[in-house]
């Protein structure tokens, strides 16, 4: 050891009695042992840094442990995910297949077996819609998702209107395409004379003044020209499909979604059990309206479809009643029958059994619901006073 190391007296005192402590085999000199003392007096103080770097390295093995094991459970995590991943691609189809049930879907899915009183689908496998072979709730939830929009057309002229109309639309309120937009086309020669009724949410009243004819041919070119060029001037903008009546009817029951197709046409109520040889067709061969034979007997009184199908309808019919006034002949039952006509070369693709335009006076077990009914006759209210003829008259030659 270096005796330079220099000793205070205190120091050596110290070390002297450390050396008395000390076997006399390892104590050496008194100097070695101030030596000893002095280095243990020199360490002491060294002594807690010592510890404390002896802690920190403790807290940084931890600390490092802690990073080692969250590291090992990252690993982990992204190790089954990756398995998952693998074991879903190849358990798991690629796409879940979806049912989706169109307009034409829920025709074809129609209970044609309910009714076997009756026939339900045609040869042409367009169905007819009977009461029991339809469900309505179906057929409301396809035409509302797929945001259906019907327009109304019926004509009020002459007596009709105080006869008819307003009987006529408080009852299509309550049965007609309910839960549907509706715009009703009220067309007459008196427009302030329309009576005002309660319309639903999302259904509206639209009144078209049109001129007055006495004779049925001018009346049904005028119904035909005029349906054509509205639907041509602002229905094909705002509804998809397009149902035209005859005023003197009164809504029962509901006519509702299920009625829609492409071209719709119904069945006569007093024609529907009869044999095909005693439709009264227009069997008059000058006729535009001629057909020897038919598959049914349509009734005028209600038609529609879609808007394209409705005017393609409108622009024959009127045609055929055109030509037919040039060469001066007029059709057996006017518009219906060049309807009739129309229907036999253009299949109509669905059609409507005559609980949808009923005959009271007929007695038929197999009319289980009336949903529309033909008003009875009201002479005395449709009879026009021989005053208001001759002022018609008057005025039709201004």
């Amino acid at each position: 050891m270096s005796a330079s190391l220099s000793l205070s007296s205190g120091q050596s005192e110290q070390g002297a009695a450390l050396c008395g402590a000390i076997s006399g085999e390892e104590r050496e000199t008194v100097e070695d042992c101030a030596v000893v003392v002095s280095r243990e007096n020199i360490l002491f103080p060294r002594d807690r840094p010592l510890k404390r770097r002896t802690i920190s390295m403790q807290v940084r093995r931890l600390f490092c442990l802690c990073c080692l094991f969250m590291l090992g459970v990252c690993l982990t995590s992204l190790y089954m995910r990756k398995e998952t991943h693998f074991f879903n691609a190849k358990t798991k189809p690629k796409s879940v297949p979806v049912t989706v049930v169109t307009m034409n879907d829920l025709d074809n899915m129609l209970n044609y077996k309910a009714r076997s009183a009756v026939q339900t689908q045609t040869d042409w496998k367009a169905p007819i819609m009977w009461e029991g072979i339809w469900e309505p709730l179906d057929y409301d939830r396809i035409h509302t998702d797929n945001k259906t929009s019907v327009a109304l057309t019926v004509f009020a002229v002459g007596r009709y209107l105080e006869a008819y109309l307003e009987t006529f639309l408080v009852s299509a309120e309550k049965h007609f395409m309910i839960g549907l937009p509706v715009m009703y086309y009220v067309f007459t020669e008196r427009p302030d004379d329309v009576p005002q009724i309660d319309l639903a949410p999302h259904r509206y009243l639209r009144v078209i003044r049109v001129e007055r004819h006495s004779r049925w041919q001018d009346i049904s070119m005028m119904r035909m020209k005029t349906i054509s060029e509205l639907i041509d001037s602002e229905m094909k903008y705002l509804f998809s499909h397009v149902f035209c009546f005859d005023v003197d009817q009164r809504f029962m029951g509901r006519f509702g979604s299920e009625a829609l197709g492409e071209s719709v046409a119904l069945l006569h109520a007093h024609y529907y059990k009869l044999p095909k040889n005693r439709f009264t067709y227009d069997r008059n061969p000058k006729s535009k309206a001629y057909m020897e034979i038919g598959d049914y007997y349509y009734h005028a009184a209600i038609f529609g479809g879609s808007w394209e199908s409705v005017k393609a309808i409108a622009d024959a019919c009127l045609a055929s009643i055109i030509e037919d006034k040039q060469n001066d002949v007029e059709a057996l039952w006017h518009d219906e029958s060049h309807l009739n006509k129309y229907f036999w070369i253009h299949k109509p693709s669905k059609l409507l059994s005559p609980e949808y335009c009923w005959d009271m006076s007929l007695n038929r077990k197999d009319i289980f619901v009336t949903r529309l009914i033909w008003a009875p006759k009201d002479y005395n209210r449709l009879r026009v006073p021989k005053e208001e003829t001759a002022a018609n008259k008057s005025t039709a030659h201004l």
